[in-house]
């Protein structure tokens, strides 16, 4: 896939990480939200690295 495919589905990622991190802190299940957090700074990074390179 080329960086031009691949930024939307990095979005998609993010913002689907976001929903399900709002729900594991509304539920209280911190061990979940702080994985959710961990996945969604990682996509933010290589979303990053990748629009840095373009």
């Amino acid at each position: 896939m080329n960086r031009r495919q691949l930024r939307p589905i990095y979005l998609v990622g993010i913002a689907l990480n976001a929903v399900a991190l709002g729900y594991a802190v509304m539920n209280g299940t911190w061990l979940y939200a702080g994985a959710f957090a961990f996945v969604a700074v990682y996509l933010v990074v290589r979303l990053r690295m990748l629009s840095a390179d373009a």
